[in-house]
């Protein structure tokens, strides 16, 4: 488990750029944190009622669509009225169905020193994922995704010890066909990463293959590999009122092998959803434990999560808008309503900035503290997101990781400690009115590690600033970026087990992959 290199500031603000140039990357050690806060409740009982009771009345007197068929059979098999794709169900059912789902459950990937925590007041953040485009300031423009630019994307994934798992793609790999994409960027993530990953519901040989490759890498049995999570899929309903083949198929297939399942509405206010925030909810949260209720019902107990991708969009321009007032209150009314049924919660770090500026900064900052302002378990695309969700940017990716850290040191319990020394009577006795607290015992004893250490921001004075050439922040981003990728070495594999997995890709690639229809 990577450590934090024993921190010695210089002298001022000048002497935090000594800091850095010496140790390089000065980053805080891997942890899960835990969210000690009580959650931001914006709906009172009777709110949350009302939202409880309109996904109920959606589920029984619209219902929703499932373009699946054995999901309509087994819908028809638990007592569920099934009209074409069409399926309604009672509150009572769906309300037995959620209570199987664990409140917490682990994912223990093949590397178990990095096994992660859902639930209770644990909270995890991971990279970006799925983009199809790529910026960086080195390239200067948006591009296509490659394999090179996702591994390197992988790469900071590993090196940062605030990101905890590896979700879906950092960038899509479009220079890869899509029938064999999934083989060649799993074996990337398998091998430059020993963090959880994620497989893609996108038929059944993605997932399958995901499967396979996960039990390759932690040399496990079949029995061994569905005994408990090792890794996860994610879905997103076509909102509104919808889930697609090929989506419930993948998740179907996690349950029955013992795979941890989210599953996250994109509903957009005013889009795809009622232009009301608490309507835009109401609709998440009924698609969201429908299909949740499903897999409850094939598999008692299999772990799944409520995810909200709750947000409103520009009604000037029909664009989606990230990190708004309203993204951040839909946030926390959706943690209100997985607290309410028990069920763990995924929300998202996002911005619809388009390069790594301001905006970006300051959109994804509100996406991140909402999600701990709603007692969020894991929060999707933390680092590197901008466009929406279009673009995957390396800078940003590092200097999110900025952000995460600092939310990850804001919950240390040495910041609200209240013993004696803490109170510190003594030391302000001591200085009384007229000296210092620099050079007293109490501060050199503490000094090293009294506050938050930033690798990337600068706190210099504007005069330092420019005498060091007026290096923007992005501009340092880039460097640390390089920096890291430089240094980077890949995590310990045996050599049998990676040559497995080589030898695995290679037959499924002249299987044919995936099906496409180009």
């Amino acid at each position: 488990m990577a450590e934090t290199k024993t921190r010695r500031r210089g002298g001022g603000r000048a002497g935090n750029a000594n800091r850095r140039a010496s140790a390089g990357i000065d980053q805080m050690p891997w942890r899960i944190p835990l969210n000690t806060d009580k959650p931001t409740e914006p709906l009172d009982e009777s709110g949350v009622q009302a939202i409880h009771d309109g996904a109920m009345r959606i589920l029984e007197e619209i219902g929703i669509e499932f373009l699946h068929d054995e999901a309509l059979a087994l819908f028809k098999e638990a007592g569920c009225i099934v009209n074409g794709t069409n399926v309604r169900m009672g509150r009572d059912w769906v309300m037995e169905m959620l209570g199987h789902a664990p409140a917490i459950f682990d994912i223990t990937p093949r590397n178990p020193e990095r096994k992660i925590t859902l639930g209770g007041k644990h909270i995890l953040f991971g990279n970006v994922s799925s983009p199809p485009n790529y910026f960086d300031l080195e390239i200067g423009k948006k591009v296509s995704g490659t394999r090179a630019q996702c591994a390197n994307l992988l790469r900071l994934t590993q090196h940062f010890n605030c990101i905890h798992f590896a979700g879906g793609y950092p960038v899509e790999a479009v220079d890869l066909h899509a029938s064999v994409r999934h083989l060649d960027i799993m074996y990337d993530k398998m091998t430059l990463t020993d963090k959880v990953v994620h497989a893609y519901s996108l038929g059944k040989e993605r997932v399958e293959d995901v499967m396979e490759m996960v039990k390759i890498s932690s040399q496990l049995s079949e029995a061994e590999f569905a005994a408990k999570p090792h890794m996860y899929t994610n879905i997103n309903s076509t909102s509104p009122l919808k889930h697609d083949d090929l989506m419930i198929d993948g998740c179907l297939r996690c349950a029955r092998r013992g795979q941890a399942i989210i599953v996250t509405p994109f509903t957009l206010a005013g889009a795809m959803a009622p232009v009301t925030m608490a309507g835009a909810v109401t609709l998440s949260i009924a698609e969201a434990i429908s299909a949740i209720a499903l897999f409850q019902y094939v598999r008692p107990g299999i772990p799944c999560l409520i995810g909200t991708f709750t947000s409103n969009v520009d009604m000037k321009s029909g664009a989606p808008a990230f990190g708004t007032p309203e993204y951040m209150r839909a946030t926390q009314m959706t943690g209100q309503m997985a607290r309410f049924y028990g069920v763990p919660m995924r929300a998202s770090g996002s911005c619809a900035a388009n390069i790594p500026d301001g905006q970006a900064m300051w959109e994804t900052s509100n996406a991140l503290w909402a999600a701990v302002q709603s007692g969020t378990n894991i929060v999707y695309h933390a680092a590197g997101w901008l466009e929406g969700g279009l673009i995957a940017c390396p800078e940003k990716f590092v200097m999110d990781c900025e952000v995460i850290q600092m939310i990850q040191r804001y919950f240390e319990p040495a910041i609200t400690a209240v013993g004696p020394e803490d109170i510190a009577v003594d030391a302000i006795k001591e200085v009384g009115p007229n000296g210092h607290y620099f050079g007293i015992p109490h501060t050199q004893e503490r000094y090293e590690n009294a506050f938050y250490q930033p690798f990337m921001s600068d706190w210099r004075n504007f005069e330092a600033w420019e005498a060091a050439g007026s290096i923007w922040t992005a501009e340092r981003a880039h460097r640390t970026y390089k920096e890291i990728l430089a240094t980077f070495e890949e995590p310990p594999m045996d050599p049998g087990v990676r040559e497995e997995l080589a030898a695995f890709v290679a037959r499924r690639k002249e299987e044919g992959g995936a099906p496409t229809d180009f």
